[in-house]
């Protein structure tokens, strides 16, 4: 009897001990064992997971004859998985606007933001950004013999359209006051509404609009820049060790001449 009793103390301790090594190692890992770092996530997966834009010309566009996504954006994000994960292939991209990309990065459905994305010191706070990968500026697209030439012809009575969640839309209320600002879910939509006639300008990084002048060049642009836009890669909060990566990438690509072969090929301004 005291055999047994002896014996079944042992198992329960065994157990225990058996269990507790478990949680340990699930604690370590991350709830249910799963990694938490973005950075463990895609090394598991052999894959980055990039949010990006299906509606800007030049950086983000799908191509309605093929299904797929171009442009610099896109290019960019190939070269950086072939740094990180040795091979331009292992990239998957999801769509994502200015209103839908930090909400989709913090809920886990994309591991970094590459849709030309103003570095802002308000966007810091919900974000972590890479170093400068392109430096833009705000201006206008009118159209041809449009009596708007610059910010001082936004005034009482004028409409300028601009995409929700953009720095744009808050740039343009503070240097244009009098004007009335109309938002549009995307740069499809709002550049639809002015070639439609529903306002004076649209105002939007320089980068963006050539784009749209090129698609379509009855429209210019006027006034030249008034902001600096620095785009960066956004990841979530919090993950050094992805911000990291990806500057070393950004790095290696830009010292080997890719870089530029890349904005060469679409930037052509």
């Amino acid at each position: 009897m005291k055999r047994i009793f002896k014996l079944t103390i042992i198992s329960i301790i065994a157990v225990l001990l058996l269990a507790a090594c478990g949680g340990n190692d699930k604690k370590s890992s991350g709830e249910g064992g799963k990694d938490k770092s973005v950075m463990g996530q895609i090394e598991k997966r052999d894959k980055i997971i990039f949010g990006v834009k299906h509606d800007t010309r030049l950086f983000g566009l799908k191509n309605p004859s093929t299904g797929e996504v171009e442009g610099f954006d896109i290019d960019l994000a190939r070269a950086l998985a072939k740094e990180i994960l040795g091979d331009e292939n292992k990239v998957q991209f999801k769509e994502v606007t200015s209103k839908t990309r930090i909400p989709m990065l913090n809920n886990g459905d994309i591991d970094a933001v590459i849709a030309t994305m103003t570095i802002s010191e308000e966007r810091k706070k919900e974000v972590d950004f890479t170093d400068v990968y392109f430096l833009a500026g705000q201006s206008l697209l009118v159209k041809k013999g449009s009596k708007v030439k610059g910010l001082e012809d936004l005034k009482k009575g004028t409409k300028v359209l601009a995409v929700k969640g953009s720095t744009s839309a808050v740039n343009i209320r503070e240097k244009a006051p009098e004007t009335q600002v109309l938002e549009f879910e995307n740069y499809a939509e709002a550049f639809t509404a002015l070639k439609s006639g529903k306002g004076d300008a649209l105002t939007t990084d320089d980068s963006i609009l050539y784009g749209m002048a090129d698609e379509d060049p009855s429209f210019e642009l006027v006034g030249g820049t008034f902001t600096e836009e620095p785009y960066g890669i956004a990841v979530k909060k919090g993950n050094e060790e992805l911000v990291e990566k990806l500057n070393e990438a950004l790095k290696a690509v830009k010292d080997s001449g890719k870089y530029d072969e890349i904005k060469d090929k679409w930037i052509k301004q």
